[in-house]
This record gives structure tokens, C-alpha cells and sequence, in this order.
């Protein structure tokens, strides 16, 4: 067998790695003995010139020995993953049963066969189910992380987006900025021209948008008729506020819907990012602030967010000892929110505890108002043990009458890596004597994706301790639904900007639904948040979810006005 260049589209290019001549020999046969046409494979011995093809011309499909001489079995297949992640792969093994089959799977295979178990159709139907499930997979993630009515990236992919550039501007001091745009007078076109229209008015604005902005930019639905905009490189404000002016000016221009042209206001907000340091909700928070402020003054146009009372170089010492008094105060206050159940009723099963900080000054912040500050000044490790050991005392209070009840708490990237966490949270809860598994750490999904293999060493040390693990804000890291089935974990929280539409829209219900099908098909419960509606509960209800938590069934509140709760 000879090796083949690039696969062109009407080809299915299958790479195979078998360092046993006779065995590729005969596996060649098989296939093309199957096939019907258009097949082109390329047989390598040695896992490194695969390695080697693969990043030069790609493959639609890999099949690996499991065997081939100094490498592991899982090693084979992780590396061929690391490769081309987008590609699928059918391991071989010379034996090994439904465990082996299952670990290849985890590490990255859509399919285990046994040599000696293969036959040309198995062979095929096999090559032909994984190109199949990694399409559908593929398919699915760009589902999960694009509007479905205008075709760009949705909420949950701005997130992503924005995070990369902020960790980006703080290697290279690239500038950047976020636009929110919103359409003031949307609701009239709704209203006196009914969705259909409404929607055709979208589409066309989002293509405007897009045809405006330079390749490297994002523009995003962000929700409803309102987009996001992350522009980098800018080094003046002119330079952002000229952008602005431009996608005002498209936005405001006639749209023809069927037999009319429509017409619009927008206002626009605009939030510069002077410090890579804050988290992505922070600069989008801001940059909502200024659309407001630009609403108000009607005709304005746009707004760019005044940063007032953000703190800076110059009083970071005065936030500093504020912070450090508010341990010694009691400033902190830890608040809960409840969690349901969805098997027939809305049973709070759950709480999990919010860091708030009652400020002397500014009165209760919320954690993206202080938190990304406290870990770059140290003061994490205090500010943790406070919260597990105040949400630990709650679930011992809680379990005297309901012994099933659980508490969650979050962690932050660098808490979930630290080496003294879990020593803490094991000691806090045999203390209270309390069961672990009882106790809920949350981790959000971009903590998985930054540092992943120190991550899942770290997951693994909290599960070794007994305590139960959920991956927070799921749906908003486009790497992670690949590598999920790999990661120590016992449930997944959806994001909630994947659940805006949900129970008012089949396909957003049909994605939502797929979503929890994978989870429940790796053993793992699957929780809702930021439920609001009751129509998002009777989508949830009908995807299969297992539980909730949102303004719905409660707000996060202070421990005296748990206390119905706990009894």
C-alpha cells in the first residue's frame, strides 16, 4: 500500500497504523473488498509518521493497533486524538473485553475491534458508524455553540471567545473591547408584522454585522435582538468608537422584509479593556452598562463605559486591606440558593452556597466584583476555607432532618489546583461528620480546558476523597464535550444561555436534549441553571433533566431565610 496525498472530497481517506505487514495487508482487503468507492488508504507502521501524515494531509477516518511496540494502548489513541481531534478512530486490540473497549472509547476512539473477531462487513459498517457519530458529534457542537435563526455565535461562544482574548491580552498586551448592540424598537416590528418577520429582519441584520466586521473580529447573537461584538488590535478609543459608529450606521439602514422596509433604532454600548485581568462577565456587564446609558439618551447612538469606580494601580493596596478586613469583620456573607428535583415536583433537594461581600461603602457585591482581584492578591485560600466551612455547617444542620440533603460549593481555577484543597475540604467534613459525597464541589468548565490534564489529576484527588463533582457552566468551553467521558466527575450544570429558548423552540429543545442524552449516557446527572420561566421547565421536564436551580423556585438568600428549608 502506497501513501496517498491530500483526500479530496469525494474520497474517504483512511489512515491505518499496524506495524504487523500482513495484518495491514489483510485489513486493506477487507475494506476495499466493502467499500463501494472512493477509497484511499495509507498504511503507516509507526505511530509517529502517523502522527506525521496526519498533521500534513488529514484523514476522514484512523484505524490504530493498540499494540504497536513502546507505546501504551490508550497512549495510541490519545495521541492520535491529540493530532486530529476532529477525526474519528477505530482501535484494533488482539484481545480484551467490554473494559478495555470502554477505556479506548473514553480515551478518544469511536470504536474497539478484536483482530480476530473481524470480518469485511464488521470492518465497514464500523469505519462507517464512526465517520457517522463523529459527524453527528461535530454537527452537534457547532449546534450547541451557534444561534440556530442567524447562524453566528451564540451567547456561550462570545464567553468562550472573550476569555481567550483576555488570556491572550495578558501575554501580549494586545488592546481589545466589546460592543452591545441593542435593537430599541424590536418589538414593534413583532408586534405589527408578526415572529416571521421579526426573525427575517435578524437574519439580515446578523449578515450585515458579520459582512461588517474584519475576520479576525467575533460578532454573536447574544440573546433576543440584542449582539456582542469582541474586536482586538485597536489601540485608541477613536479607533473603537469608529467601528461603532460604522455598525450603527448599518444597523440603522432599511432592511426589506417581504413587502416592506424596515427601520431601527439601535443603541450600542462600548467597554475598553485596560485590565486582561477581569473575567469576561465584567467587560460584558460594563459594556450592557453603557448600551443603557446610551438608551437613555435617546439619539446618542452609542455610549463607552466610564470605569469610575473600578479600582486601579493606584488604590489596589486600599482594596487589598479591604478585602483582608472584610475576613476579619465578617464582611463575607454566604448566601443559597436552592436546588430542585424534577422527577414529578419541584422538591428542593439542594443549596448551593454564593459569596457575597457586604462592602461598607458599595453595599453587596457579587463575586465577579471582587473574586478575580482576591486571586490575583492571594487572598483565595482564606476566602475559600470560609465559605466550605460555613456550607459545611449548613449541611450538617440540614441533614439532621433531611439525610439525603447536599450542599454545593464553587471553586475557582487556581483553588481547584491547590495542593491543600483537598486536605481541607476532607478535613472540614469529617470534622462535621458529615458524608462526602453529600458535599458538592462545583468546578466551572473553562477551569477543565486551561490547564486540562492538571485539572483532571485534580478531580481525581476529590473524588478519592469521596465528594461529589459537577462541572459547572457547561456548554460554554467548545473543547470540553469531546474529553467529558474521560474527567472523574458526577454531574454536569447546564449554562443557562443554552436554556434561554428552551419549551419555545424545537430545535433549541432538540440540541438541549442531545446534550443531556450524552450525559446520562456517561452515568452523570444533568442540572439546569438559570431556570426562569415555566416554559423553560416544561422543556427541561421534557429533555430529561434531572434537576434545576433559578430565580423559578428561589433567589439566593442569606442562612436566616434558609430555615424553612432546612426544617
Amino acid at each position: 500500500m502506497t501513501n496517498a496525498g491530500p483526500a479530496s472530497t469525494s474520497y474517504t481517506r483512511v489512515l491505518l497504523v499496524e506495524h504487523e505487514p500482513r495484518t495491514a495487508i489483510l485489513i486493506g482487503e477487507m475494506l476495499r473488498a466493502t467499500w463501494d468507492e472512493g477509497l484511499v488508504l495509507t498504511h503507516t507502521e509507526q505511530l509517529t509518521a502517523a502522527l506525521e501524515d496526519l498533521l500534513r494531509h488529514g484523514a476522514t477516518c484512523v484505524i490504530v493497533d493498540l499494540s504497536l511496540p513502546g507505546v501504551g494502548e490508550l497512549e495510541c489513541v490519545s495521541q492520535v486524538r491529540a493530532a486530529a481531534p476532529d477525526v474519528p478512530i477505530v482501535a484494533l486490540a488482539d484481545d480484551g473485553g467490554e473494559d478495555l473497549a470502554l477505556s479506548v472509547v473514553k480515551a478518544g476512539a469511536q470504536d474497539c475491534l478484536i483482530k480476530a473477531q473481524i470480518e469485511p462487513r464488521s470492518l465497514g459498517r464500523a469505519l462507517k458508524h464512526s465517520i457517522e457519530r463523529k459527524r453527528s458529534e461535530a454537527q452537534l457542537a457547532h449546534q450547541v455553540l451557534h444561534d440556530q435563526l442567524t447562524g453566528l455565535p451564540n451567547r456561550a461562544l462570545f464567553f468562550d471567545r472573550l476569555r481567550v482574548a483576555l488570556d491572550r491580552a495578558k501575554r501580549s498586551q494586545v488592546a481589545l473591547a466589546v460592543l452591545f448592540l441593542d435593537v430599541d424598537n424590536f418589538k414593534e416590528i413583532n408586534d405589527s408584522l408578526g415572529h416571521a418577520a421579526g426573525d427575517r429582519f435578524l437574519e439580515e441584520l446578523a449578515g450585515r454585522l458579520k459582512r461588517l466586521m474584519r475576520p479576525m473580529d467575533t460578532v454573536a447573537r447574544f440573546g433576543g435582538d440584542e449582539f456582542t461584538f469582541l474586536v482586538e488590535g485597536l489601540e485608541t478609543e477613536r479607533e473603537v468608537v469608529l467601528i461603532a459608529e460604522r455598525v450603527i450606521a448599518a444597523a440603522r439602514a432599511q432592511v426589506p422584509v417581504g413587502d416592506h422596509e424596515i427601520s431601527v433604532a439601535v443603541s450600542l454600548g462600548i467597554a475598553r479593556v485596560t485590565d486582561p485581568n477581569v473575567g469576561p462577565e465584567v467587560v460584558i456587564r460594563e459594556a450592557d452598562a453603557a448600551m443603557y446609558q446610551a438608551k437613555k439618551r435617546r439619539g446618542a447612538g452609542y455610549q463607552v463605559f466610564e470605569r469610575t469606580e473600578r479600582p486601579g494601580a493606584g488604590d489596589r493596596a486600599d482594596l487589598k486591606e479591604a478585602l483582608e478586613r472584610a475576613l476579619e469583620r465578617s464582611e463575607l456573607r454566604v448566601y443559597y440558593q436552592p436546588k430542585v428535583a424534577l422527577n414529578g415536583g419541584r422538591t428542593v433537594v439542594g443549596l448551593e452556597a454564593l459569596l457575597r461581600w457586604e462592602h461598607p461603602e458599595r453595599g453587596l457585591l457579587a463575586p465577579a466584583e471582587f473574586i478575580p482581584l482576591a486571586e490575583e492578591l492571594r487572598l483565595m485560600e482564606p476566602i475559600g476555607h470560609y465559605v466550605i466551612g460555613d456550607a459545611v455547617r449548613v449541611l450538617e444542620r440540614w441533614q439532621r432532618s433531611k439525610p439525603d440533603a447536599t450542599v454545593s460549593v464553587n471553586l475557582s481555577a487556581g483553588e481547584l489546583v491547590h495542593p491543600g484543597l483537598v486536605s481541607v475540604l476532607s478535613e472540614t467534613v469529617r470534622h462535621a461528620g458529615v458524608d462526602p459525597a453529600a458535599l458538592c464541589v462545583e468546578v466551572p468548565e473553562a477551569a477543565l480546558t486551561q490547564r486540562p490534564q492538571e485539572a483532571s489529576r485534580a478531580l481525581a484527588r476529590l473524588k478519592a476523597v469521596d465528594l461529589t463533582v459537577a462541572i459547572d457552566d457547561f456548554g460554554t468551553a467548545p473543547a470540553l464535550l469531546s474529553s467529558l467521558r474521560r474527567l472523574p466527575v458526577d454531574l454536569l450544570k447546564v449554562h443557562e444561555s443554552l436554556l434561554t429558548d428552551l419549551g419555545t423552540a424545537p430545535i433549541e429543545d432538540a440540541i438541549v436534549g442531545a446534550l443531556v442524552e450524552i450525559g446520562h449516557a456517561l452515568g452523570l446527572l444533568v442540572i439546569a441553571e438559570g431556570v426562569e420561566t415555566e416554559s423553560q421547565l416544561a422543556g427541561l421536564r421534557t429533555c430529561g433533566f434531572d434537576g434545576a436551580q433559578g430565580f423559578l423556585f428561589g433567589r439566593p438568600m442569606p442562612e436566616n431565610r434558609v430555615e424553612v428549608l432546612l426544617g
